[in-house]
């Protein structure tokens, strides 16, 4: 995986993990022996049939591997739990009063020391967290939501690509026919007889 700046891996920083795809911690060896397996079994011919066995390669991973979301929540409950524990609150806190909606006492704190305690709250849950720090990291691609999303965005290509596809086959089914069918002449009509 390449890296970005300050070491990120460039596809934390660009939402390249894809929620049905491979994320982080999960073992690309055995995904692409899945992949091979699958290959193997299915015999794709040719770059549709080969796109249809990698979708349901990444499905069939996922199926395998949905312990991995449970994991990313994990970490990101942690993570939430560790920074509002050490970070203060930017905004002032809603009291319930006839008249007003947030205490009016209330003084923000000093940006620097915001960012002071954000820092120590990542420190904090890099340590605690260890390799799993990569799911707060990503953010939602590790998410059953976010798989829903995709899944669903999916669904309406493979739809589309589905009706492409018969529309295709129609085609090729008339240009088939009409290339099979023999020559005819067109039929002349007779005209009425000619006087001697």
């Amino acid at each position: 995986m390449r890296k970005g700046t300050k070491g990120t891996p460039t596809a934390l920083k660009h939402g390249g993990y894809s929620a049905t795809g491979l994320l982080p911690g999960e073992d690309p060896a055995a995904f692409e022996k899945l992949h091979q397996d699958l290959i193997a079994e299915l015999r794709p011919d040719g770059p549709l049939e080969s796109d249809v066995v990698a979708t349901i390669v990444r499905l069939t991973w996922r199926k395998q591997n949905l312990e991995t979301f449970r994991i990313a929540e994990s970490a990101r409950n942690r993570y939430s739990a560790i920074r509002s524990k050490v970070v203060p609150p930017t905004e002032p806190p809603l009291i319930h009063i006839p008249f007003g909606n947030f205490d009016r006492n209330w003084v923000p704190p000093d940006p620097a020391a915001v960012k002071a305690a954000l820092e120590t709250a990542k420190a904090q849950a890099r340590e605690e967290l260890g390799d799993k720090y990569r799911f707060v990291e990503i953010g939602e691609a590790a998410t059953i939501p976010r798989m829903f999303e995709e899944l669903e965005v999916e669904e309406r290509l493979l739809g589309m690509i589905e009706r492409c596809i018969k529309q295709l086959f129609h085609l090729k089914g008339l240009k088939s026919v009409i290339s099979s069918s023999p020559s005819v002449s067109p039929l002349k009509i007779a005209g009425p007889p000619k006087a001697a």
